[in-house]
């Protein structure tokens, strides 16, 4: 469990440390989503082997209500998880350049973020659980998955930051002293992925009976 929640640790710290660090910097919402989109490739290729590369609370939570993860790792993977993002966090803070923290935009309310960020987990967590039915190639999953995190990020990410991810949330906001948001992004983010890993396990047993 040691090795999986250490994987867990430095693959989330890898994906905050590049996409919020690309943030920070003050690159391009292109370059920002292409940053993300690569750093959970590259964290899903390295870890999955050994964690499943969930490197996201609302994930694992997720996978938790699929049956893919037992529930003495769900504590660890999400304390891992959380860790590293709080340590990317530390890390580009060091730098002087900010930690890139997820923020709504002035124009969206708390409500219309709370909504965006359900919709956009639902819709990852869902294409999640749809390619791992797939394929097990991990090549393909990891680009699938990471494309979609690009895709999501693009087209949402200047309303709500397009967090899709508490631990992305956690570490930059709370190094960075913006607390008010967060109950928002948490409590959002695993509502959508819950409600993914509700809708495959509906469909699951209907395609079983067609069979």
């Amino acid at each position: 469990m040691w090795k999986r929640a250490g994987a867990e640790l430095i693959g989330t710290a890898l994906m905050v440390a590049v996409g919020c660090g690309s943030i920070a910097y003050g690159a391009s919402l292109p370059i920002i989503c292409l940053s993300f989109a690569i750093a959970v490739i590259t964290a899903i290729l390295i870890f999955g082997p050994i964690s499943g590369a969930h490197i996201n609370p609302a994930v694992s939570i997720a996978f938790y209500r699929h049956g893919d993860l037992e529930k003495n790792a769900l504590i660890p993977y999400i304390s891992a998880q959380i860790t590293g993002g709080i340590l990317a966090a530390i890390a580009i803070s060091a730098t002087g350049a900010g930690t890139g923290p997820t923020t709504i935009a002035a124009n969206h309310n708390y409500l219309s973020a709370f909504f965006i960020e359900v919709f956009i987990t639902f819709v990852l967590m869902a294409n999640i659980l749809w390619i791992i039915s797939k394929s097990n190639n991990r090549i393909i999953i990891a680009s699938w998955i990471g494309g979609w995190v690009g895709i999501l990020a693009f087209m949402f990410g200047p309303a709500t930051g397009a967090s899709m991810n508490p631990a992305r949330t956690i570490g930059p906001n709370l190094i960075s002293g913006i607390y008010s948001s967060m109950p928002l992004y948490i409590i959002s983010t695993i509502i959508g992925a819950w409600l993914a890993a509700e809708l495959f396990l509906r469909i699951k047993p209907q395609k079983e009976m067609s069979e």
